[in-house]
């Protein structure tokens, strides 16, 4: 692995970078509360293929970090993405992943800028339609999400910090298998949060987001919800869905809403990981994507 910090739009991004450049570019994007690093596991079984490109996102680790929500919105990070894409790329184009928040990154890229996204692959995250969808019925998915409203206030910020970072460990680890954020691991998480500042710009992830979470069993009136227009949301490249089947922030139902937005997925489900699929099972994610980028 080798690191670089990169200027993106005029902002300063920190980037890994696993494998031979001359290879075919990966894009990989980490979601909350994760940094680049999250993918090293992941990257060590595809660089005989793959040159893996993992940035920290805006606001984590040691990428730029403005200040205010504005800045967080999805419109932001795709002209980062865009930036990251036409750097590393003679084309234009590349394979892109994404995890958690980077996934909801990478589905806006590859709607708002699908002529730079080859193929799309994503580990546990939703379609941001779909997701909206499943929230207004008022159901499980409704129930798991009432998290954000919390997340959203200002209090999260400095409640997630206190007793270096354990209310946001034990966030992580809530309902789901966290053996790997130990050791080493651990201490390089706490050295990328840094500070109550630094998680309050991961937090307006969270914060800048449209999405409307109703209380649990409460559906959604039509005139409440996001206005989305199908055709504008379709997914239109080859896209894989690899799927840790014990997540419980994220439902089977969100899921599958996939398929009103998309023309050719194929989704993977692995019975023995959670959310944090890709540090439980990284050499069958890995083996996943070969088979799919080099079928």
């Amino acid at each position: 692995m080798k690191t670089e910090i990169i200027e993106i739009n005029g902002n300063s991004f920190f980037v890994r970078l696993w494998g031979d450049a001359s290879k075919r570019p990966l894009l990989m994007l980490h979601g909350f509360p994760e940094h680049s690093g999250a993918w090293h596991q992941l990257a060590a079984g595809l660089t005989d293929e793959f040159f893996c490109i993992a940035p920290d996102q805006r606001g984590y680790g040691q990428s730029f970090k403005p200040n205010g929500v504005e800045n967080y919105r999805i419109s932001e990070v795709v002209g980062d993405i865009a930036g990251f894409i036409s750097h590393y790329t003679d084309n234009g184009k590349i394979d892109l992943l994404g995890h958690d928040w980077g996934a909801a990154a990478a589905y806006g890229a590859a709607i708002a800028i699908p002529d730079m996204v080859d193929n799309l692959l994503i580990l546990n995250g939703v379609h941001p339609a779909a997701f909206q969808n499943e929230l207004a019925k008022g159901g499980a998915q409704t129930a798991a999400s009432q998290y954000f409203h919390w997340l959203r206030t200002d209090a999260s910020t400095h409640k997630l910090a206190q007793n270096n970072f354990a209310k946001l460990i034990e966030f992580m680890s809530n309902g789901m298998d966290c053996e790997w954020l130990q050791g080493e691991v651990l201490s390089d998480y706490l050295q990328q949060w840094q500070d109550e500042d630094v998680l309050d710009c991961m937090l307006n992830w969270y914060r800048a987001s449209p999405i409307i979470i109703p209380k649990t069993g409460h559906t959604m009136e039509p005139d409440k919800l996001l206005k989305f227009n199908q055709t504008d949301m379709r997914i239109n490249m080859p896209h894989l869905i690899i799927w840790g089947e014990k997540d419980k922030a994220l439902t089977a139902e969100t899921r599958d809403g996939i398929f009103d937005y998309c023309d050719d997925v194929k989704i993977e489900l692995i019975a023995d990981a959670d959310h944090w699929l890709h540090h439980q099972q990284p050499g069958k994610i890995a083996k996943l994507i070969r088979a799919f980028l080099l079928a």
